[in-house]
């Protein structure tokens, strides 16, 4: 990676004072973060298509698994490539691309004639979701004062769910319209794609958004764009000791090497630390099952006896319980700390799996194979779905966001990111692709396994993560602790 315009020492500049805008960090930092609403959006509008994706195309579970899960091939993709292309040719620019993809994603899919096609529009729309990932907690990070960094960072989760719960509401919208998901829609389209095809909005919205905010100063200083630097510096933080601060900044970009991929490596073999640690929080947060709520969720409830509408409304409900408890995040993270939220949110998450194991592992089943949930279990279920994307986002969503963003040393920061991020994603596939399979063995089976992810990863934040709440960038040099 060319150490013009990386993602490295430039975020210590905003760390040292807060005395800039706020209410400019904020602005700006809401608008990279929409990256994070397409990444949302983009990831679970398949959930509504499922089931006429398979019928349309009869496809086999294997298939229709792969299909669901190929943009999660495509996010690892673009994770792992967006932080050398952010360098290359700057922030803007990327997010830039990332909204096209979209745009190009939405189209490609909701016109697709055969699942080849489909797998190849989600893929497309993937790459963006990667380096959507990247590119804007990175980006928050850079600009984000130190007393509000965590608060920021978890506007990236906020945009997530919000995606999520809008892609959500659109193809309840656009089923209940049409009569169901397979029934024709506008123009002779069925309403699954629809689905697809109204991304394409939010999509052109956050590429005429990007033109409102400012480069970042460290690719511009980089680029010897001093006096513009100057102006968004001066924005950010005011004047005081700001030929100081961009001093530094050349300062530094003089002393140190450029940043590679080989800096992730330990003197004695291997990755270092920090960054497996990063990888783990990634893993995890994926590991614990999350993303089959949501792109699975209509499929999950019909199965146990549901309605498609009601699922429909179910999925909805729970999105907007997601958002809620980002909220809780943002309003906590930087009063209480990234760690005490990752116990709780392990501990949720444990009980609240562990209860929908039992009760799917002990239900009756039907002549499918698929549990039969009673008056009783019915209800409980759809309670412990609920308080597990609780538990989920008040906690692993938005904090791994924000300690990828800030616990990296800055010379490392973009290697890593983009190595944890492409991690997750990885982690999200298997996750994705692997359920369809495992229902149809045992939902019981599923949702036990994501149970030992969860306390596995109670076991990890106690053993390896640490606290970052008020820290400045510079203390993250070590590399020993995240």
């Amino acid at each position: 990676m060319s150490e013009h315009g990386s993602f490295s020492e430039q975020a210590s500049i905003y760390d040292e004072t807060d005395t800039g805008s706020g209410r400019s960090a904020v602005r700006i930092a809401s608008v990279a973060a929409l990256g994070g609403f397409l990444f949302g959006y983009d990831s679970a509008v398949i959930n509504g298509a499922v089931s006429a994706v398979e019928d349309r195309f009869d496809a086999d579970p294997v298939s229709l698994g792969f299909a669901v899960a190929s943009a999660l091939l495509g996010a690892a993709a673009g994770a792992l490539t967006a932080g050398k292309f952010a360098d290359r040719f700057g922030r803007l620019f990327t997010m830039k691309v990332a909204a096209v993809l979209f745009f190009i994603s939405a189209l490609v899919a909701g016109l697709a004639p055969n699942l080849v096609v489909l797998v190849i529009g989600r893929i497309v729309g993937g790459v963006g979701v990667g380096v959507a990932s990247v590119i804007a907690p990175a980006y928050i990070a850079e600009v984000a004062p130190a007393r509000i960094r965590g608060r920021l960072g978890s506007l990236q989760q906020l945009a997530i769910v919000t995606g999520i719960f809008l892609s959500l509401l659109v193809d309840f919208l656009f089923a209940r319209a049409a009569g169901g998901s397979r029934g024709e829609f506008w123009f002779g389209l069925e309403a699954w794609r629809w689905m697809f095809l109204a991304m394409a909005i939010p999509a052109v919205v956050y590429g005429l958004l990007t033109l409102t905010i400012p480069e970042s100063p460290r690719y511009l200083i980089a680029t010897h764009r001093i006096p513009e630097a100057r102006r968004i510096l001066s924005t950010l933080l005011g004047e005081r000791g700001l030929d100081i601060k961009i001093n530094r900044i050349r300062e530094t970009m003089e002393r140190d090497k450029p940043p590679s991929w080989a800096d992730l490596r330990a003197p004695r073999g291997g990755l270092l630390p920090i960054v497996w640690v990063g990888l783990g929080l990634s893993v995890f947060q994926q590991f614990v099952g999350i993303n089959v709520i949501f792109y699975y969720s209509n499929v999950l409830w019909e199965a146990v006896g549901f309605s498609e509408n009601d699922s429909f409304v179910i999925t909805v409900i729970t999105s907007v319980v997601n958002i809620a408890t980002t909220l809780i995040a943002i309003a906590s993270v930087d009063r209480f700390g990234r760690r005490p939220l990752l116990l709780i949110g392990s501990v949720g998450m444990a009980v609240t799996l562990g209860t929908l194991a039992v009760i799917f592992g002990t239900a009756p089943l039907n002549e499918a194979g698929a549990p039969v949930l009673s008056e009783v279990t019915g209800p409980i279920a759809l309670v412990a779905a609920n308080l597990f994307v609780v538990a989920f986002g008040m906690s692993w969503g938005p904090v791994v966001w924000v300690l990828l963003g800030e616990a990296f040393p800055n010379r490392i920061r973009a290697a890593a990111l983009a190595f944890a991020a492409g991690g997750q994603w990885v982690a999200n596939w298997l996750i994705t692709v692997t359920f369809p399979a495992l229902s149809d063995v045992s939902l019981a089976l599923a949702y036990g396994i994501y149970t030992v992810f969860a306390v596995l990863s109670l076991v990890f934040v106690l053993r390896w993560v640490r606290e970052t709440k008020g820290k400045e960038l510079e203390e993250m040099q070590t590399g020993t602790t995240v």
